[in-house]
């Protein structure tokens, strides 16, 4: 048991680092200021769509991006992403491992009603 949480936390310490050490991954956090598109956000932070949406899923699986809905009268609804942390942290603990702490901020009520729709929606 203790030998899958040290894997557990191991994957997520990685998928933060990757996520962080990635250039592309860093100027799309600092890009985004609001909830964005994918499009919006390749305008914005002046990368190729496809490398964009790459960054967004790793940004993403690392837990550093939420997605939410961008609800269209036209029923074409868009997915939005915004920074889900304003702190990450890297401690070594007494065992000497590395453990990795981000930090977010206090959601609303409608931000959690938008993160379960967003859940329902990748799992159907």
């Amino acid at each position: 048991m203790a030998r899958d949480r040290s894997a557990m936390e191991s994957a997520e310490l990685t998928a933060v680092l990757d996520a962080l050490g990635d250039a592309d991954a860093r100027a799309i956090i600092r890009g985004l200021e609001e909830p964005m598109t994918a499009s919006e956000i390749s305008d914005t932070c002046d990368i190729p769509l496809s490398t964009t949406y790459r960054k967004l899923d790793l940004l993403t699986d690392a837990a550093l991006l939420s997605e939410g809905t961008q609800i269209r009268a036209d029923g074409h609804h868009a997915t939005t992403y915004e920074v889900a942390f304003d702190e990450v942290r890297i401690a070594l603990n007494d065992e000497r491992d590395f453990d990795v702490a981000v930090g977010r901020p206090e959601q609303t009520p409608d931000e959690r009603l938008a993160d379960i729709w967003s859940r329902v929606r990748r799992e159907t």
